[in-house]
């Protein structure tokens, strides 16, 4: 295993579809000491979890010599994660939020683009989705204060040279986060992460993508944005610490 013959320390984002998580995945996966990049669509309320994790992830991939960590992102309300239920070594938990009106419209896009129809080309049902996983990260925060670190979503694109030395601080790795990052086997694979072309490039793409024509009733708007306004504070306030945009 890693140098020290322990048990991989574990890194779990916790946030929502479309809030940057791919990038977030790949420039953490392509560190030297953190293993894992994509969304395994795991639950962790025991510790046998752990070992599903481990074999998932050796499918296909291999650990790196003397690595650390093993990742994995949180992102649907059908996986928990329960971390005083975990016996293990060390485990480190970021959690973000990105706002929703970019957000929503964004879940509506790239559900557009899939073959089969999905319920989420509906602003209403992204907003449904989006609402009920924020608040379900809110609850979270409640009942794991101290234990997670949170950061604004939108600063992976707009400023990473904030975000990533106090994450490279928090992980406590041994080297900087990079700005660029690697691609892998299920890069821009669906069900693992973004399969959009701009994953690919292997660094920092940031132009922002333009959704003007998708439209969010305005009622369902105005709950969005309370329940993300009152959540956000929340989660800020029961924060070890945090990076605000």
């Amino acid at each position: 295993m890693n140098a020290l013959n322990e048990p991989y320390a574990r890194i779990f984002l916790l946030s929502h579809m479309r809030a940057f998580t791919s990038l977030a995945g790949h420039i953490l996966g392509s560190h030297p000491q953190i293993n894992g990049y994509y969304e395994m669509h795991l639950s962790y309320e025991y510790a046998a979890a752990l070992d599903r994790q481990l074999a998932a992830f050796q499918q296909s991939d291999v650990f790196k010599p003397n690595s650390r960590y093993l990742f994995d992102k949180l992102l649907h309300n059908d996986y928990c994660l329960m971390p005083e239920r975990l016996d293990m070594v060390e485990c480190k938990i970021l959690l973000c939020l990105a706002q929703p009106e970019h957000t929503i419209k964004s879940i509506v896009h790239l559900f557009a683009q899939k073959e089969v129809v999905d319920i989420y080309v509906s602003p209403v049902k992204a907003a449904q989705y989006y609402i009920e996983r924020v608040k379900a990260l809110a609850e979270f925060s409640s009942v794991n204060k101290q234990s997670y670190y949170y950061f604004d979503a939108a600063l992976w694109q707009q400023a990473p040279e904030r975000l990533l030395p106090k994450l490279t601080q928090w992980l406590e790795l041994e080297s900087p986060l990079s700005e660029r990052y690697q691609t892998f086997s299920y890069t821009g694979k669906a069900i693992k992460g973004d399969s959009s072309q701009r994953i690919h490039s292997g660094s920092i793409d940031k132009a922002k993508s333009d959704y003007s024509h998708i439209a969010i009733p305005q009622d369902v708007l105005r709950v969005a944005q309370q329940v993300y306004q009152e959540c956000r504070q929340q989660i800020i306030e029961n924060a070890v610490d945090s990076v605000l945009g």
